[in-house]
């Protein structure tokens, strides 16, 4: 298996922060997204890359075993299973024994020559140590509207079909595990497990922060003067809202229960805040100048 170096994929050293990396990830997240880069193959490799590095580096367990083991990070466990073990039976016996499964050309003899000091292949009598196999990993690409219910979808993978469910409220970039989805694992080992990336395109005109919702609404002038009704369009239908008179530019006002549903929270959702927007009119008859004219005078 090829070293990734996860850091200089995001562009960072080891000593980065937390939030060093999580700025890292977004900008650059941002920069070889799909959308903004159709037909483009490798700025695709670049963004799954760009996730894989996150998944890792902003996971503190995950990272201290890069950060130790490189390449073999996912096999830490198991290695340090494995040590343990050769110790107590090199204690017991008083001196060094091998382990039997041959592992040249398996991606794991350096790895044991450095852990042990020996450059033959390990060797024990009666057993062989058994690694979890490779973990898959998959993008979903879903719009808003598609995730304000929960839904069923079909995947195939490898010639298998996988039945998923997709809570409502998932969120672009969330990351869930399939287990036992991934490679066949070594010696008999467990299967790895799949990763499913969900990208969420907005198809709306909302902007979402979390399970709220953000929207600008236009007020014709006279209405925000006078006061009066509008009607304005939710994820779940019409909804009409009464504007007080005086209303000035960039009023907000919150419609709760109106955003997004709550990942995994059944009869949870987010609100919807609306800012009013007042426009001014433009080209004016002579009269509307006139009376405009007079307002203004009696002010």
């Amino acid at each position: 298996m090829e070293f990734i170096d996860y850091y200089k994929i995001l562009g960072l050293n080891k000593n980065a922060s937390s939030d060093d990396i999580k700025k890292a990830y977004r900008k650059l997240a941002r920069k070889y997204h799909p959308d903004l880069n159709p037909n483009n193959d490798t700025a695709k490799k670049q963004f799954q890359q760009i996730n894989e590095a996150n998944e890792v580096l902003s996971d503190p367990e995950k990272r201290k075993k890069y950060d130790q083991y490189g390449k073999d990070w996912k096999h830490a466990d198991e290695f340090e299973k494995a040590h343990q073990q050769q110790k107590k039976q090199n204690y017991s016996q008083g001196n060094k024994e091998y382990f039997a499964h041959d592992f040249e050309g398996s991606g794991f003899s350096d790895f044991f020559e450095s852990l042990f000091g020996n450059t033959n292949k390990f060797r024990t009598q009666n057993q062989s140590t058994q690694f979890k196999g490779d973990d898959y990993k998959a993008t979903l690409q879903l719009n808003l509207t598609d995730i304000l219910t929960t839904q069923k979808q079909t995947l195939e993978l490898g010639g298998k079909k996988i039945r998923l469910t997709i809570p409502a409220g998932v969120e672009d970039g969330q990351t869930i595990k399939i287990k036992s989805y991934g490679a066949e694992g070594y010696n008999g080992g467990p299967k790895g497990d799949l990763y499913i990336t969900f990208h969420i395109v907005n198809n709306t005109d909302f902007k979402r922060v979390g399970n709220n919702l953000y929207k600008k609404i236009d007020v014709d002038l006279y209405k925000a003067i006078l006061g009066g009704s509008i009607q304005i369009d939710t994820l779940t239908g019409k909804v009409k809202l009464n504007v007080s008179p005086g209303t000035q530019n960039g009023t907000k006002i919150k419609l709760k229960g109106k955003g997004m549903p709550t990942y995994k929270k059944e009869n949870s959702y987010g609100d919807l805040y609306i800012t009013y927007n007042i426009i001014i009119p433009k080209n004016l008859s002579n009269k509307e100048k006139e009376l405009f004219t007079e307002l203004s005078k009696m002010k």
